[in-house]
């Protein structure tokens, strides 16, 4: 897939090629790790997998889900973790059968996933990610599938177009060094109200070679409230959302779209 390119500083550092480090030190902070169960969003909606969600953000969005990942009043649940170890649990869920995970957060562009990467992908096992593109990472380019979400105007957050674009850059890296293939790369956008769809609409449409998605926004969600225990949108309110949404995209004539659920939302599975 071709990325389209727009100038901006090169990365900084290094990646390296060679076998996973071992550094005891180079821990990865770990809210939660589960599955199997189905990927409920983007490109890969449906597809069975495990989760690896890590702990610690640099956003602070108004409406998110996940705040007992975020932040820190919540740190008393996280875990610091090495590489193997997390995948020693990923194989204990999985019953050391190959499949997709998928990390998030929190933003897992914080951590250092490529010692995790490169375990898995030794097995056999597939990595996705989603991150809001905020920080590039050249173990980016390791990844078989990745999803960038910028936030919208609705979140409270800035987007910062010169970062996405790094992390765009950084999918590449690899590629530029010894010709292996970058990614599987996407957009998504969370949708809460017309403004953020516009929004989504102008940034997607700088970028035409990427798969784009959009979904409806879980704006019943508090950051400072662990949703795990609390109740999420009810299916009527979810499939009032998705046809606004529906109806919104197509009154924009925007034809390259597509319009998902947060499927795990909408069966309530976590």
């Amino acid at each position: 897939m071709s990325i389209p390119s727009i100038v901006t500083p090169p990365l900084s550092g290094t990646f390296s090629t060679e076998s996973v480090s071992n550094d005891a030190t180079d821990l990865i902070s770990i809210s939660e790790i589960f599955g199997p169960t189905i990927q409920g969003e983007g490109a890969l909606i449906g597809t069975q997998t495990i989760f690896v969600r890590t702990a610690g953000c640099d956003y602070r969005c108004s409406w998110c889900d996940t705040g007992y990942a975020v932040l820190p009043e919540f740190d008393n649940d996280w875990k610091n973790m090495d590489a193997e170890s997390v995948f020693n649990k990923i194989e204990s869920l999985s019953n050391k059968q190959a499949m997709w995970i998928t990390l998030s957060g929190g933003n897992p562009a914080m951590q250092n996933l490529e010692p995790l990467i490169k375990l898995g992908q030794a097995k056999g096992y597939k990595f996705s990610m989603e991150t809001q593109g905020s920080i590039a990472k050249p173990w980016f380019a390791l990844l078989d599938q990745l999803t960038f979400s910028p936030k919208p105007p609705s979140s409270g957050m800035r987007f910062k177009h010169k970062g996405l674009q790094r992390c765009l850059d950084a999918c590449e890296t690899l590629e530029i060094i010894n010709s292996q293939t970058h990614p599987d790369v996407s957009l998504k956008f969370v949708v809460a109200d017309q403004d953020d769809l516009l929004w989504a609409k102008e940034i997607a449409e700088q970028y035409p070679q990427l798969p784009c998605y959009v979904q409806p926004c879980n704006n019943n969600a508090d950051i400072n409230v662990d949703n795990r225990s609390t109740a999420e949108n009810s299916p009527y309110d979810q499939k009032q959302k998705m046809l606004w949404l529906i109806d919104a995209v197509q009154s924009l004539n925007w034809t390259d779209v597509r319009v998902l659920p947060q499927l795990h939302v909408w069966l309530n599975v976590e």
